[in-house]
């Protein structure tokens, strides 16, 4: 997707007149080039079967959370008659036709994936058919499984004048019935929700003994149709689809209850705006422009036409098909090697550390939720202080914080109550901890708090210490599988007495002098101190000195980071960006970004982690922390991002970034003109992410020979 025209002989583009279309991306765009990177794993034979579903279920899931929140957005700006340009020169509604015109190209790609996918998922034994395919023996024990599993949850509601036209939830699938009455040919219209998700998966398995074969929830109800709407004549039936506006934010410097202001968006949200239909192909016109109406939709703009199935998302349930050889091979992450045979962690830390722990690679289990689970237990610990994003359910994290108060340690936590879409879950996590006594506090008004920390204070043999978890991924013991993440566990004093003055200022919201000696936090320190450190890269290149700078990130976002990175270049520092998906900044523009470089990886982990790297006249600098390089990050949150100054880890660091810097399997390279080009792997050298996989076991496989080798020695 080509975005911008690169600069034809310009030595050195004025950064300051330039045309903003000539300089910076458009985030939205970008955004939806990253998931045409994603859908093309979709589409690579190499990758096994099931996986290559699994990409397109990420896409359509994704997209719709881009129309809730990002088209969402716009279409307020432009409701609200704003014509503000974005920073690329852009208008709200400019970038809405934009994003649909790439979206509608994405979609149609998405579904010849998904008809190819079909194909070969058919020859290898699975096979989504329709309920007409089935033998008359086999839709008769269907038709008994809707009567007893599905019938009680539908609840057809009837449009005419007595009924109005009903409400439609969020991302739900409907049917439309057109019918009619045998004997006096009066039509009726009835619209039925899809009960997928209220205890109904949309793929029925129809237990073939020779094949894994389903039917979706929606074949299943339209050809019983006849028990919703006895003595009906069925004429047609559409299926349709919504996706509502997410942005439903209030003052929040208004609200005399937080979490009562959370949930009255939440209510909002439920009844917030429509912003997109999808339909499947054949929709009459008049029903498709009697929905449009109904639903407040432009009906040559806002609804999209489908060839195949809505709600690609649901193909995740697919995967848990047991077919192994159809999957990558299983992963099973290990222990970090320097916490092999430990029995006390506090021990471990204090004597070996700081640790660097590297997901999915290494165990979330045995290195974080470990921590968290010997500090609620160890007579020793004092108190704990911890920020929660998001969590899961089946994540220990919960039930160790209220272990830690029940032991009688000091707990406080900051639950981040406004995290998108997890709103509900994190209020239910906030009562159920106040409820065991734990300080619960929701950070500072008008900020959100998005650093990853835990905090520890433990009596040891020499008085207080300190001890911390700091990292770029959210403690959800589900994500930790499937995220690319970092952390630090740490005895570092200087950290210690900075996250003492982080979380006094979390819990009382008071600024007056806070002073930190390592970590640098947003939205006061960490923006400037980067721009520092950029500029003292610019200025030891132009002292005739080597500069070079190494960011990674989810998204770079920020024009005033990315046009001190077009400084950077016109300097001579050498810049290497890997960044996931949005990004402003153009590599190798002559005059503009010739020393920029931009690497996308995609691959079998979602890459989250944050690292920052600063050449320094040779006194490097590392940092990681949970922030992108994004507005947002920089001045609108709470985050932190913490110095490694251990050399075994900054080894580990720069062997980190220069394997996927050297990528070939799961890389992709932007071009002048902001498209992206994948790699090629003529040898099939294993990607990054593979090669982590190896060496975090080839590590742990060495600490058990060391610890065995040891072991046997005292004997």
């Amino acid at each position: 997707m080509n975005q911008t025209k690169p600069i034809e002989n310009t030595p050195d583009v004025d950064l300051a007149n330039a045309n903003p279309r000539e300089i910076l991306l458009n985030r939205e765009l970008t955004w939806i080039a990253f998931n045409e990177r994603v859908l093309h794993e979709s589409t690579r034979a190499e990758i096994p079967l099931l996986e290559r579903l699994k990409f397109i279920a990420i896409v359509s899931g994704n997209t719709d959370e881009f129309f809730m929140k990002r088209i969402g957005g716009l279409k307020q700006q432009v409701g609200a008659g704003m014509d503000s340009l974005s920073p690329d020169g852009r208008t709200p509604q400019e970038q809405i036709d934009e994003c649909y015109a790439a979206i509608r190209q994405m979609n149609q790609t998405l579904q010849k994936s998904w008809k190819q996918l079909q194909t070969e998922l058919r020859k290898a034994g699975i096979e989504i058919i329709k309920y007409q395919q089935l033998s008359r023996t086999k839709q008769a024990q269907m038709r008994e499984f809707f009567i007893t599993n599905i019938y009680p949850l539908i609840t057809p509601q009837a449009m005419d004048p007595a009924h109005p036209f009903p409400f439609v939830s969020n991302l739900s699938l409907n049917l439309l019935v057109k019918m009619h009455y045998a004997q006096t040919k009066r039509s009726a219209l009835a619209r039925i929700k899809v009960p997928v998700g209220q205890g109904s998966k949309r793929f029925i398995n129809i237990n073939d003994p020779n094949a894994e074969k389903f039917i979706t929830l929606e074949d299943l109800i339209i050809n019983n149709l006849d028990m919703l709407f006895p003595g009906m004549n069925i004429d047609t039936v559409d299926i349709f689809r919504v996706t509502r506006n997410a942005v439903t934010e209030q003052d929040e410097e208004k609200a005399e209850d937080l979490l009562e202001l959370i949930e009255g968006e939440l209510r909002e949200r439920r009844l917030a705006p429509i912003v997109r239909m999808q339909y499947e192909s054949g929709m009459s016109a008049i029903h498709k422009g009697m929905l449009s109406a109904e639903l407040s939709l432009v009906e040559d703009k806002d609804t999209f036409a489908s060839d195949g199935f809505l709600a690609l998302r649901d193909l995740m349930e697919l995967m848990a098909i047991n077919r192994g050889d159809l999957k990558d091979p299983p992963h099973q992450p290990v222990d970090h090697e320097r916490l092999v045979g430990e029995d006390n962690i506090f021990h471990a830390i204090r004597r070996n550390g700081p640790f660097l722990i590297q997901l999915p690679y290494e165990s979330f289990n045995s290195s974080v939720e470990r921590f968290l689970r010997d500090a609620s237990r160890d007579p020793k610990v004092l108190g704990i202080k911890m920020t929660l994003y998001r969590t899961s359910s089946d994540s220990k994290i919960i039930d160790y914080l209220i272990d830690a108060s029940r032991n009688g340690k000091q707990v406080t936590v900051v639950v981040e109550v406004k995290a998108r879409f997890d709103e509900s879950a994190n209020i239910r996590w906030a009562n159920h901890l106040e409820e065991a006594g734990i300080h619960v506090t929701y950070g500072i008004v008008g900020l959100k708090t998005h650093a990853k920390l835990i905090y520890v204070i433990r009596q040891d043999y020499d008085g207080l210490r300190r001890y911390a978890h700091i990292g770029t991924g959210n403690y959800h013991s589900g994500t930790a599988r499937l995220y690319s993440d970092l952390g630090i566990l740490t005895a570092d004093p200087d950290i210690g007495t900075d996250l003492t003055e982080l979380f006094n200022y979390l819990t009382t919201g008071y600024t007056p002098n806070r002073k930190y000696h390592k970590l640098l936090p947003a939205p006061k320190q960490m923006k400037p101190g980067l721009m520092a450190f950029i500029d003292r890269e610019i200025n030891h290149a132009k002292a005739g000195k080597k500069g070079h700078i190494r960011l990674k990130t989810n998204a770079l976002e920020d024009v005033d980071i990315a046009l001190a990175l077009y400084r950077a270049s016109q300097a001579g520092v050498k810049v290497e960006l890997i960044i996931r998906d949005t990004c402003r900044v153009i590599a190798g523009v002559p005059g503009l970004s010739e020393s920029i470089s931009v690497t996308s990886i995609v691959g079998r982990f979602l890459e989250h982690t944050r690292i920052y790297y600063f050449y320094n006249n040779g006194e490097e600098e590392y940092y990681i922390g949970s922030a992108d390089l994004m507005h947002r990050n920089l001045e609108s949150r709470v985050e932190v991002i913490v110095p490694l100054e251990a050399q075994d880890i900054r080894d580990k660091l720069n062997h980190f970034l220069n394997t996927q810097l050297n990528d070939l399997e799961n890389a992709w390279r932007m071009q002048a003109d902001g498209s992206y080009k994948r790699r090629q792997n003529p040898q099939d050298k294993p990607s990054a992410q593979q090669q982590f996989i190896e060496e975090a076991q080839a590590r742990f496989k060495e600490a058990n020979r060391l610890k065995l080798r040891k072991t046997k020695s005292l004997i």
